[in-house]
This record gives structure tokens, sequence and C-alpha cells, in this order.
């Protein structure tokens, strides 16, 4: 089998500016030896998971990296850029890259191997020696591991080797790695400079050692979307980190070869556990009841000795999480909850964000059920079914009105969950299964006293902050058996229930009642504008955090019953601007199939189907390739489309479904004119964006490519839209 990285697969001058300049220039080496077999198509799948999290880390170092079906063997392709190149890293650009590309069905020989490598990335004398190195053939062996940093012919100045402007990170010199690559090459890692521990000072005075005066132990967790590098980086920084710290540290790398379980009895005899995760961590029970640190795969690889010290003082005070431990009907036998989302390091807007979501996440296949039950209720039974009587002691079988009754009342009873299962799983999102109970309590407390959206959405934050509050209460070990059973679903479902009965309920009763009131009276201009707004913020982010905004409000404005009319009239601009995106590249992709590349087109076929379905994120791969032409144009499209379809009157009961629900929509017909008038403009702002790109000069140095890279002019390598 034909090495993964050898000397024609290393760039020692990379000329690119841009990260996606310098990924084409290694990929464009790959492709030369015909280990990746469509360029622009491996691109793509690099862009996409660097639009997942940035591939930059401290130390100047870029890692972008991918699973592609279009790579024919597990590759390496190393560059250097003195000057650097921004990766996203927060200390500054980056002078090494290296490209790793895995094919669809890697095999876990070629995983282990990758994984090495990101293992040693952590290692100071391999990157000081990297930054020395003047020829090819001798980095490649580095990078393959046939030489040491310490055999490899490193200039005597090596430890002056300069870093890019910026990046913050200070590296020991390469003669003083060097000088102590025999000792790395033993130990198989090499020291790394632990934040807020100088000189073996301990950061946690007193906590070193277990009560019992053994060693500390910590059981860690790594794993992120590709299962490559970032898991494999942030489990060596980890056990850099313990033995900086002097404690027992053992990591379980849930990488893409799969992973090994750490032994039970590992787990049970731990203090604490820290999970550096960005996908979610498989088995996560297992760890139920230990003080727990649940942060990002990158503050693993970058804030190490913090997250060790953070585990350390939590178990100092008793902090121990809530799961549910095998054989466990009500969880662990703590009553303190894991803080799933929003780890150490997150603002608090973004755990608020990441809050929210999980509660309307929970909610809306309770919305797209009940509202489509409610839709077809009407379609067979006509506009007089919610007045029939219940269908328990009047349902006729062969009459069509009984039918619609039945499933208008079917509907109904979904629709009921709504607040209760939106306030409960947003109290989960923060304070795990312990916020359950307050927050249904809350959520059905809410519906009960007509608070709506908003009370629900006060009753989870409510529930989840109140159980979270109990989280900093130290528990005595006795009593901590019955803490999630017991003592939380009574402590908190009281707090909640009086705050929502005595204090906030009633104002956010009334705060509803304004709200309904006022979409209720939009008319004219003002409706219009509302459908423009919608509409930009539907396709702004394609199925981010901006577009949920909009899909949440509109679909809280039908959760109820007997929505009004310009309830009805917001869900139906929601749904129309929603379907412009990927309908219009679809249709791009069909009229100016050259502009594309063949990737692009493939996409462009499933996009058909996505975007008639309500699935905005089907233009997601041509915005991740060409930002800068396709959002802009999508959301001027979705603008038209959501303006549309108020001065239309259009009007939609269901949550979801696309042209599928049409018959249930108000004004059909006017409806589908919007939508086609958004994507006839979306698709042609595309067009012309790209052709005017097309027609640019070439000469001018460098012109952008379909996937946001850099061409240099005179390349060979064709310039793709």
């Amino acid at each position: 089998m034909s090495e993964m990285i050898t000397a024609d697969l290393v760039d020692l001058d990379l000329s690119a500016d841009t990260k996606e300049a310098a990924a084409r220039a290694l990929a464009e080496r790959m492709a030369a030896l015909g280990r990746v077999t469509d360029l622009d198509g491996f691109l793509a799948d690099v862009a996409a998971r660097e639009a997942q999290m940035p591939t930059g880390l401290d130390g100047g170092i870029g890692i972008p990296h991918c699973r592609s079906e279009h790579v024919t063997e597990p590759t390496l392709a190393f560059g250097r850029k003195a000057a650097g190149i921004d990766f996203g890293a927060p200390d500054g650009p980056a002078d090494l890259i290296f490209l790793i590309a895995a094919p669809a069905g890697a095999d876990d020989a070629h995983l282990t191997i990758l994984s090495a490598l990101a293992r040693q990335l952590t290692n100071t004398a391999f990157t000081a020696a990297l930054r020395a190195v003047d020829d090819t053939e001798t980095a490649a062996a580095l990078i393959r591991g046939d030489r040491t940093p310490a055999s490899a012919d490193v200039p005597a100045d090596a430890g002056n080797a300069e870093r890019p402007e910026g990046s913050g990170a200070t590296e020991a010199g390469a003669a003083d790695a060097v000088a102590s690559a025999e000792d790395t090459a033993v130990s198989g890692t090499a020291p790394v400079p632990i934040a807020g521990v100088e000189d073996g000072s301990d950061p946690v005075p007193g906590i070193t050692a277990a009560p019992d005066g053994r060693p500390f132990r910590v059981v860690a967790v790594t794993s992120c979307p590709t299962g490559i590098a970032h898991t494999y980086m942030a489990a060596e920084s980890l056990e850099n980190a313990g033995r900086e710290a002097g404690i027992e540290l053992v990591v379980e790398t849930q990488g893409s070869a799969g992973f090994t379980r750490l032994d039970p009895a590992v787990i049970a005899a731990a203090d604490g556990v820290i999970l550096a995760h960005d996908v979610p961590v498989r088995e996560k029970e297992r760890f139920a009841g230990k003080p727990t640190v649940d942060v990002g795969v990158k503050a693993g690889i970058n804030r190490p000795a913090e997250l060790v010290a953070e585990v350390r003082e939590k178990a100092a005070r008793g902090e121990v999480t809530a799961g549910s431990a095998p054989g466990s009907a009500a969880g662990s036998a703590s009553g303190t909850p894991v803080e799933r989302t929003g780890g150490t390091g997150d603002g608090y807007g973004t755990r608020l964000r990441t809050w929210l979501m999980s509660g309307v996440s929970y909610m809306v296949p309770f919305v797209a059920a009940g509202g489509l039950l409610i839709a077809l209720g009407f379609a067979i039974g006509g506009w007089q079914v919610n007045k029939a009587p219940s269908v328990m002691d009047h349902f006729v079988w062969t009459g069509a009105d009984s039918w619609g009754a039945l499933l208008f009342q079917i509907g109904g009873v979904a629709f009921n969950f709504l607040i209760p299962v939106l306030a409960g799983y947003i109290a989960y999102g923060m304070a795990d299964r312990p916020g359950l109970v307050p927050g249904f309590v809350g959520g059905s407390i809410a519906l009960t006293i007509n608070a709506g959206f908003l009370g629900g959405l006060a009753a989870g934050l409510i529930a989840g902050g109140v159980v979270m509050a109990i989280q900093k209460v130290r528990i005595p070990a006795a009593v901590r058996g019955i803490m999630p059973v017991v003592v939380i679903p009574l402590i908190s479902s009281a707090v909640v229930g009086f705050l929502m009965f005595v204090v906030i309920g009633k104002p956010i009763a009334s705060a509803q009642k304004g709200m309904t009131d006022w979409l209720n009276g939009l008319t004219g201009a003002n409706a219009v504008l509302l459908g423009a707004l919608l509409g930009l913020m539907m396709c702004f982010d394609l199925g981010g955090p901006v577009n949920k905004v909009a899909y949440t409000f509109a679909t809280a404005g039908i959760a109820v019953a007997n929505p009004g009319d310009s309830a009805m009239k917001i869900m139906a601009a929601v749904m129309a601007a929603g379907m412009v995106p990927p309908l219009a590249m679809a249709l791009a992709t069909t009229v100016r199939a050259r502009l594309f590349t063949p990737t692009e087109r493939e996409n462009g076929k499933a996009a058909w189907v996505l975007g008639a379905s309500f699935i905005t994120e089907g233009a997601i791969p041509f915005a991740a390739a060409d930002p800068l032409r396709v959002i802009p144009s999508a959301m001027a499209g979705g603008a038209v489309t959501g303006a549309l379809s108020m001065t239309f009157g259009a009007t939609l009961r269901a949550p979801h479904g696309g042209i599928f629900v049409v018959p249930l929509i108000g004004n059909p017909f006017l409806y589908l004119i919007a939508v086609a008038a958004g994507v006839g403009v979306t698709t042609a702002l595309v067009v012309v964006l790209k052709g005017l790109r097309k027609r640019s000069p070439s000469g001018a140095g460098a012109e952008s490519t379909g996937t946001g890279a850099v061409s240099p002019a005179g390349s060979k390598e064709p310039v793709a839209a």
C-alpha cells in the first residue's frame, strides 16, 4: 500500500493566502497522484467540514480535514506558509497546514495512523522540526514517523524559526525541542505549556489527591464530527495536562475508527469526568453520578489545564451529575444535573439559544402532527368542523364530517402538548433529566392560565434555573439517592408553580394576548413589511438560529386550536420563503449548469425535492461553497416571496409540508405565484453574480472559485464557478 504522505504531497512554500486557496493547492497535489478523483467535490466536502467548526489550533496549526467519497485512500498533504493563513484559531494564523483526506469507508488501520499524527501535533519538538526542515523528503519522513525530530537534520538556528505575526502562543525553540526529543520518544508525547500551572504548582491547592490519599483520578471522552484530528489532539492535551497536574487521567477517544470503552472499574473509581465533544457522547450514562465538566472538543485542546482544575473544584464541592445510570429508574444516585449544553467558555447568549432550541426541536413534531391533522380535518369536514361535538358520542363511519371532526380533535389533543413539551425540554436542555418534571409542570400551568408560547418559554427557563440552583447546594451523601426521585421534583415544581400562578403568570398572559391582538391587527403595508422581514430571516442562515427564530415565531402563532387569520398568513409567508433557496439553486443548476461544479449539479437535483418539501437546508452546500453570492441572492428572493404571500393574503394552518399541503392553503394559486417569484429573483441574481465572476480578468492575480477558493493566475486548474 502506498505511503499516506510522500515528498510530492509537501509544499514548504505555499503561495496561497486564504484557507480555501491553501486547501485547493494541497488537494491539487492529491489529485495529481490519483488520490482524489473529483477535486471540486472533495473541496466542497472540506468546506462543509470547515463550516461546522474552524480547524485552526493554537500554536500556528491548521488541520482542514474531511471524509469524502472522492478520496481513494487515506492521504496527508502538508504545506508551510511563513506569513500564516487564518484558520480561525484564537491565537492567530497558522503556518503549518495539514490537509487530511479520508475515504468515506476508511479502514481502522489508516485512521489509527491519522490519529497518531493528530497526537503528534501537540509535540513541540515535532512542530519545531517541521518549521525548520528545508527539504520535502525529510518533512514527509518526519510526518510519517520514519524520522524523529532528534534524528532530522535540523539547522542550528531552528530555535529562531519565525512564527507568523499575531500567533500568540510562544513555542520552545527547536534546539531545545530537539534536545528533549529523546525523552519525548520514550513517553510518546511532549509536555505542553499548561495555563495557570508553573513549576509544577497545583492550580487547585489541596485537591491533588482523593480523600483516601490516592492520586486524584479523572476519566475523559473526546470526540469531533469527523473523528480524525480534534478527537485525538484533545486526548493528547488532556493526558499531558493530567501529568502536569500530578493526577491519573485516562481518555476514551470516540473517533472514526470506533472506540474502546473504558473499563467500568476505571470509571467507577474515577473522581471526576471531562467530556470534550462536538457530537453526542456514546453511552453517556456510564458517567452518571460523577463531577463532570462538559465542553466542546476545542476546549480540550486549548484549555486542558483549566478543565482539569474545574473538575477537581467540582469534586471538592461535591457537585455530581444527574444521569440515568444503568438499572436506575430515576437517573443517577445524585440529584444534581450535568450542564448539557453551553459548557465552560460559552457565553450566556450562546447557552440561552441552545436551551431554547432544545425546547423548540422537541416541540416541532407536535406542531407538525397536530397542525396537519387539524388542517386535514378542515379539508375533509369543512370550516365548521371546529364546532362539531365529541366524536366519542357522535361518530358516523360513513360520514365525511365525522372523519373530519375526528382528525381535528386528535390534532387539538396533540396541540395541547405544545407548551408543556416546549417548557419541559428547555429545562431538560439546561439541567438534564431533573429539569423535565418542573418544566412540564410550568408549561402546563402556562397553558392553564392562557400564557401561551411566552409562558412556556418563561416556565422552561425558570424550571431549568431552579434545578441548576439546587445543584449548587452541597448535599450530604446519605440523601443523594433520593434527590432525583423526590427532592428535586418536589422543590422545583413547587417553586415553578408558585412563580407561574402568583408572580409572573398574569403579566405574561397579558403580553401574550397583546402580541396576538397586534398580529391580528396587521394590515396593508405593515403586514407586507413583516412578510419581507420574515423572508429575509428564513433565508439568512438556511436552517440556522435566525431561520429557527422566524419559524418558531410563525408556529407559535398557529399553536392554538383557533388561530387568527394573521397568524395563518405569517405561517404561509414563512413556509413560502423557506422553500425559495433550495428551489432557486436547483433551477440555477439546471438553466446555467456550466456555472456550477459537477458536485453542485448533483446537489441541485436533490434540491428540487428538498425545496418542494420546505427543507431550507437543501441550499446549504451551495451557500457553503459560495456564501457571498448565494446567501444575499437567497435573502432577496425570500423577502420578495414573504412580502407577496402577505399581500395575496395566503393562509396556512399546517406548519410544514411544502407543496404537499397546497390543498390546505388559502389562495393556493397566488401562494404558488409568490414562491415562483422569489425563486426567479434568487435564480437570476445567482446566475448574474456567478457570471460576472466568470468574466472577471484572470490576469489580476487570482479569482474566486466556486468553492470560495482562490486559483492563482496561470494555474492549469480551471476555475469552477
